[in-house]
């Protein structure tokens, strides 16, 4: 057995829905990763789940007339199918149902209580029901919106847990500004400002209006609240407070817990503070990714824009795919998906890249040898510096993983797909096979390039594992031969290997008329979702209107009509956007939050509706001096517009 342990996780997934391709890049990552270690010897943990809890659940079951138990065992089935056609390598898969789970949360939320971090006392503030978070009003957005999905947020008023936070800012915050815990480390910067500096608020950690979730044990009528119970699965799952499993000592603290940007603060913030409350390890990397995007919006069944992860494996495999993701994320970053990056990634990097050197380079040797390489062989110095090129490739993807940097890996490991590629228009095996007093030489050139298959093969299998043995066979690699040490060594093969040709890895794509067939997949998903609408099938969040006001109240707001001159990102803010106006009395800058649903240039030109008397106020250290109307839609912030027609300045009543 290996001596070394190596940890990673991915979040547990909320079963809201039917997984698609935005789901899949924290799995697949965590799967490669979880891969790599295993191939580098270590002993690997590598956990996922599903977060099975709420009020969201139990709303959804009830409108299914299903228990909530139905309904979440039929949606993990569906994950479950996914992760195993993606090839997802997962050691364990913890569901907060699971009666082991449900113990040990318990005995966490009664020892928090006991040392008298968690209290009683009554919330009164504002809730988001589809993020299940509870909000003040200055952590609300410029609109009054939940700050994490900007949908409206209810005003809830019940009794209830709170954890107490205050007690951890001092070290959360050295934990993210001194230390190498969060990556990348620049997210730490919007953490301590939004959060920490301002005063860390105290924890709502039950919940006593809905039913489904974990009772707490000596509170008949509450429910722990869903991030004690979610974030508890890093630990319950290896055994903590439950005779289920027995892992804790052995692989605590975790490795690495990659999460995407939404629930990055509870991994950041509140998950280090239960742990420090318990007086348990921190771990040792949180790794925080983007959104796959499409067409620079969120991935979202409402808008149709969703991509069926298995519609795409059927035409490409499920490795292109995997590669696909993997190579366009970059640490910390959106990364856009659509159709034609998409080909074009397949086509550049694999059929004509990493697939094509494997064809030729096969192709030649049954072409000049019949397939196997005589051992006779004459070396170059130019061979010298491909060896070097190719035995340095396996430190420099070490160097990446180590990092959670998998696209940076990808992008060093196929340096060497480019360098081979390369050898072998420098050494020209078609004119060496046309001289017989060449072919010492040639079988020299052909032998290298097959050990740099064989290299550059092993290193890729984590990340394409249902491939790479296709190229083993392909490359004459004998079975048990590509492992992690032979990938930093040359000359491994044996002298006299033989090839065999195969079927083509990575057929090249046709791009038009691959995009004109995924486009009117899209165009159907997308008109299906309208329907969907249309029929009025989708569930409709309950209206709950603020108190009434006077006309007299009314008569204080003034709205006007403007025009928007400019617009800008604001610097060091995904969400804001900085808007210069034609306001009819001289111009005035805004800054809204409404960067994840606009681009600038959409907004130049446009004439809107904006509060022309707010109070300014400054949005990351831009003043705004008013605020522009929007509405709150399934699809996201949609800027309510004006008719062309009628001029600036004008007044709205």
């Amino acid at each position: 057995m290996p001596n070394k342990t190596f940890y990673i996780t991915t979040p547990i997934y909320y079963p809201s829905g039917n997984p698609h391709i935005g789901h899949c890049y924290t799995t697949v990552a965590c799967d490669s990763i979880a891969r790599y270690k295993r191939m580098q010897g270590y002993d690997v943990m590598f956990l996922t789940g599903t977060d099975e809890h709420g009020l969201k659940i139990e709303q959804k079951a009830a409108e299914a007339g299903v228990t909530p138990k139905e309904y979440v065992d039929g949606i993990v089935e569906k994950f479950k199918e996914l992760w195993s056609y993606m090839n997802i390598s997962y050691d364990r898969y913890i569901r907060t149902t699971d009666d082991y789970h449900v113990e040990s949360v318990q005995k966490i939320f009664k020892a928090l209580y006991d040392k008298g971090y968690i209290y009683k006392g009554e919330y009164s503030g504002k809730y988001c029901t589809p993020c299940e978070s509870f909000w003040t009003d200055s952590q609300l957005d410029e609109n009054g919106c939940c700050p994490e999905c900007h949908r409206p947020v209810k005003f809830a008023k019940e009794e209830a847990y709170f954890m107490k936070m205050s007690p951890f800012a001092d070290r959360i915050e050295k934990l993210l500004t001194e230390t190498d815990y969060l990556r990348p480390k620049t997210r730490a910067v919007e953490l301590v400002n939004n959060f920490i500096k301002p005063g860390l608020e105290d924890l709502c950690v039950s919940r006593t209006t809905f039913k489904w979730g974990i009772p707490v044990t000596f509170d008949e009528g509450h429910v722990v609240y869903v991030w004690i119970d979610a974030l508890s699965n890093y630990i319950t799952a290896l055994g903590y407070l439950n005779s289920e499993y027995a892992d804790f000592e052995k692989f605590w603290p975790a490795d690495v817990h990659m999460v995407a940007k939404d629930i990055m603060r509870f991994h950041a913030i509140i998950w280090p503070a239960m742990l420090m409350a318990l007086d348990i390890p921190l771990p040792k990397h949180l790794a925080v990714h983007g959104w796959i995007t499409m067409n620079g919006e969120k991935m979202s069944k409402s808008l149709g824009n969703v991509v069926d992860p298995f519609v795409l494996g059927e035409r490409y495999g499920c490795d292109a795919i995997r590669y696909h993701i993997l190579r366009e994320m970059a640490l910390g970053a959106d990364s856009s998906f659509s159709n034609e990056i998409m080909i074009n990634r397949i086509n550049s990097d694999l059929a004509n890249g990493f697939g094509n050197l494997v064809s030729r380079t096969v192709a030649m040797a049954d072409k000049y040898f019949g397939g196997t390489l005589p051992t006779e062989r004459e070396s170059a110095p130019l061979d010298e510096e491909f060896i070097s090129v190719i035995t340095g490739l396996r430190a420099e993807a070490d160097k990446y993983i180590d990092e959670t940097r998998i696209k940076q890996a990808l992008e060093a490991i196929f340096e060497g797909v480019s360098r081979a590629n390369k050898y072998i228009d420098e050494t020209e095996p078609w004119k060496l096979g046309k001289d017989d007093s060449q072919r010492a030489r040639l079988a020299a050139v052909l032998y290298n390039l097959l050990e740099a298959i064989r290299v550059i093969s092993t290193l890729l299998s984590p990340f394409m594992p249902q491939t790479m043995p296709k190229v083993w066979e392909q490359a004459g690699v004998p079975e048990g031969m590509a492992t992690y040490e032979n990938a930093g060594k040359f000359g491994v093969l044996p002298a006299d290997v033989t090839v065999k040709k195969g079927e083509i890895l990575f057929p090249r794509i046709d791009v038009d008329k691959e995009i004109e067939e995924l486009n009117a997949i899209i165009r159907r998903n997308m008109d299906e979702a309208q329907a969907k609408l249309s029929e009025d099938e989708a569930p409709k969040e309950e209206i709950v209107l603020a108190p009434e006001i006077t006309i007299d109240d009314f008569a204080k707001i003034e709205i006007r009509v403007a025009k928007v001159v400019s617009a800008e990102r604001v610097k060091k803010s995904d969400k804001l956007l900085c808007l210069q106006l034609d306001d009819g009395m001289g111009g005035r800058q805004v800054v809204s939050g409404i960067a994840q649903y606009y681009a600038p240039e959409d907004l130049v030109g446009k004439k809107l509706q904006l509060i022309a008397n707010l109070k300014p106020v400054k949005l990351r250290g831009v003043d705004s001096f008013g605020m522009i109307c929007a509405a709150d839609t399934p699809d996201g912030i949609k800027v309510v517009f004006v008719d062309d027609s009628i001029p600036v300045g004008s007044k709205i009543r």
